[in-house]
């Protein structure tokens, strides 16, 4: 079951600052839902563990995340895989945009898509993108507050 979930947020901080938020494995921990570990393997991938509750299904997934196309200090790609055992799996990826808004206000603008499959994908397309889009505005909101706070 696929899906894409859109949005926005403006963070009151500079592009500079942005940036280096999302490229700081604390920071995206401490803003990820149900983010138990995430660390750095390499530049440009990072192992994770998530534990995500979906309607009746709680789940830990294991997983990797790679950052590509990178554009510093515009705009990069966020791909990630992770298995939940008998729960499925969910794969995707996000592209993210920063644009200046002053001097000290930045647009981060994503676009993410989403595969997930398995005994989760059974719930239905209605729930599974609700609780997505959920998750993504729990992230970018939280991300917002913790960077431009």
């Amino acid at each position: 079951m696929a899906l894409v979930i859109e949005g926005e947020e403006r963070i009151a901080a500079p592009i500079e600052k942005v940036w280096a938020a999302l490229n700081d494995p604390a920071v995206l921990k401490d803003s990820i839902p149900g983010c138990q570990s995430l660390e750095k393997t390499s530049d440009n991938e990072l192992a994770a563990t998530v534990v995500l509750k979906i309607g009746p299904i709680k789940a830990t997934f294991n997983g990797e995340v790679t950052l590509k196309n990178l554009n510093p200090p515009r705009s990069y790609t966020i791909q990630g895989e992770g298995k939940g055992g008998i729960a499925g799996f969910a794969k995707g990826g996000a592209d993210v945009k920063l644009t200046e808004d002053g001097p000290d206000s930045t647009i981060l603008k994503y676009e993410a898509k989403a595969d997930v499959g398995g005994k989760i994908a059974q719930l239905g397309s209605r729930l599974i993108t609700s609780t997505s889009k959920k998750l993504a505005g729990e992230f970018f909101s939280t991300f917002g507050k913790k960077v431009g706070g």
